[in-house]
């Protein structure tokens, strides 16, 4: 019998000599894979041991995709924030630079982009870390309750005031609070929430005495706030305020290198959650999910690894790859239509513009809620472009 000695001791011809010869010895049949001239220089290398060294083989599913259990580096997370990329670097530094501080952070950043889990990695990098983290979402809360939510009130300030409740300033005491959402705070509460931050104190709706507080405010949004400064829709020194540090963070599609990091992280979360033993990721659905530009960010990325796990009986992950296709076809449709004309002139589209506020006006002019205001333009100056670009109520 051709044992694998005598043929390393026997002169080498060519690959496919190699191949014939050695196929019984070693059992190619069964790893599958065709031996070559380089395979054979490794044949000839011994292990500390005397041993032949061997490379190790994957099956033709192994090679195109890659394991789930290779643990995370731990470079690769903070504070719960998975990736390595150059803009969650640079972030990650800058939350290091404040955390420690009492400063207030403003977090700003496209919906989904994991602005709570920053806001959290703050707190727990402070002195407040054995202190509460309070989250308040400003979006969620009727605006009729958001006083209340925030500062507390006594009992009977309003009808359903039935006994006095604490507010999440108070509840945040020596800790933090994290004011998510901030830009959707509604203009009369916004005076009320600058003194707060400047005076740490405030009072309970329908009380009387005065109640101070130590907290560290961390505030975020995914709103554009000096625009909303500038249409008179935020104030300018509240915004001032909570703009002493602000982070701006990546969306997802400006951080594609982190995705397989995400990927393996979530998998084996939902994957762990559902007692489900999925171990491989099939590299094609790696790169499908690179290509796309993830315009509901992580939080997106989250809900669909939970249905590809979900989908996913074995132990390779089914990735519902055709949803991506569609969303891609429904956001070029929104981005068509949401995209001016290009034929339309200026003069165009300031008559379209005055016509729109007129409309939700009522045709109102002036007065505090009439279609000059809304446009901040004087009574005259709108009558003046009125007639200039023969807008009339008979006509529109």
């Amino acid at each position: 019998m051709t044992t694998i000695m005598d043929e390393l001791e026997a002169p080498c011809t060519d690959s496919a000599g190699w191949k014939s010869e050695w196929s019984p010895a070693i059992g190619v049949d069964e790893i599958n894979c065709v031996l070559t001239d380089h395979f054979v220089e490794n044949l000839r290398s011994r292990g500390p041991a005397g041993e032949l060294m061997l490379p190790a083989f994957q099956s033709n599913q192994q090679q195109k995709s890659f394991r789930l259990d290779e643990p995370l580096q731990p470079e690769d997370e903070f504070e719960g924030i998975i990736g390595r990329s150059a803009s969650l670097r640079e972030v990650l530094g800058q939350l290091q630079i404040v955390a420690p501080t009492d400063s207030t952070v403003l977090l700003l950043g496209e919906t989904g982009t994991g602005k709570e889990l920053v806001a959290r990695a703050l707190h727990n990098r402070s002195a407040r870390r054995d202190r509460p983290f309070v989250r308040v979402n400003c979006a969620a809360i009727p605006s009729g309750l958001l006083e209340s939510e925030l500062f507390g009130h006594e009992r009977g300030a309003f009808t359903s005031a039935i006994a006095r409740k604490i507010g999440r300033f108070e509840m945040a005491h020596g800790g933090t609070i994290f004011l998510d959402e901030i830009g959707d705070i509604p203009p009369e509460l916004q005076p009320k929430l600058l003194r707060v931050l400047q005076e740490q104190e405030f009072e309970r709706l329908g009380g009387m005495q005065t109640l101070r507080v130590n907290v560290r405010v961390i505030a975020a949004t995914s709103r554009n706030l000096p625009q909303m400064v500038a249409e008179r829709e935020f104030r300018s020194d509240l915004y001032y305020r909570l703009n002493v540090f602000p982070i701006r963070l990546p969306a997802l599609r400006e951080r594609l290198e982190d995705i397989p990091l995400l990927v393996r992280h979530l998998t084996r979360r939902c994957a762990a959650r559902m007692e489900k033993s999925i171990s491989h990721v099939p590299v094609k659905v790696i790169d499908a999910l690179t290509r796309y530009a993830w315009p509901g960010n992580i939080r997106e990325l989250q809900n669909f690894i939970e249905r590809a796990v979900i989908f996913s009986p074995g132990k390779v992950l089914r990735a519902p790859l055709a949803e991506l296709a569609a969303s891609e076809i429904i956001s070029a449709e929104a981005r068509q239509a949401a995209a001016p004309s290009r034929s339309m002139t200026l003069k165009d589209a300031e008559r379209e513009y005055i016509v729109q506020a007129l409309a939700e006006t009522n045709w109102i002019i002036g007065g505090p809620k009439g279609a000059a205001a809304r446009l901040g333009l004087k009574r005259t100056t709108l009558f003046s472009k009125m007639q200039k670009l023969g807008i009339s109520r008979s006509l529109a």
